[in-house]
């Protein structure tokens, strides 16, 4: 199993640390690459970190991967977007201060994203998730900088709420969280996302 991270900025060590972590506990044979251009989207799998989701954007556009992972996503290649990821996925997406923005997407989930929702002075927080519905327990997550899932609509499923918005969705081959599952104790949202690869 390869399964890739895309590695323009952001928590890309620590995604492939986790990645690794899972294959290990589930005792799957695999590797973790770095992806950086077209060449490099040979993948099972792959995972859009968090960081910046304009920079992400504007760097995948310019380095001419963003329409190529795109269709890979639309054809069914599995997806975990954390963070600036899950923005980058969404359908739409507005700002907490300034509404809408434009700034390259991938845009193909059923999820309206409000980015910065909980503002500057909660910039960094823990909180107690119940990531249950993927077989986990009640986890406790850090959200930096964090966007929020406020409608869910189409194909889109919560998985996971967290005062009144959602933390978590699925729909089909693409996984959301507005959290970073990187740098939490737990594997399971990497596990779950590697079960999704495997079917």
């Amino acid at each position: 199993m390869k399964i890739g991270v895309l590695a323009y900025q952001g928590s890309f060590e620590e995604h492939a640390l986790q990645t690794k972590r899972a294959l290990d506990k589930l005792k799957i044979d695999g590797e973790v690459i770095a992806v950086k251009r077209v060449s490099d989207l040979d993948v099972d799998g792959i995972i859009i970190p968090g960081g910046e989701s304009t920079t992400i954007g504007i760097v995948a556009q310019r380095m001419g991967l963003l329409e190529p992972l795109k269709e890979k996503i639309m054809e069914g290649l599995p997806v975990l977007g954390t963070c600036a990821g899950a923005i980058m996925l969404a359908k739409d997406v507005s700002d907490a201060k300034v509404g809408k923005k434009s700034q390259p997407l991938i845009g193909v989930m059923d999820i309206s994203v409000i980015r910065n929702y909980y503002g500057r002075q909660r910039e960094s927080f823990e909180a107690n998730v119940d990531l249950r519905s993927i077989g986990g327990g009640i986890e406790k997550v850090v959200f930096i900088r964090a966007p929020a899932i406020v409608k869910v609509f189409g194909n889109a499923k919560s998985l996971s709420q967290f005062k009144d918005v959602h933390v978590m969705v699925q729909e089909n081959n693409l996984l959301a969280t507005t959290f970073h599952p990187e740098l939490s104790g737990t594997t399971i949202v990497h596990e779950y996302f590697i079960s999704m690869i495997k079917k």
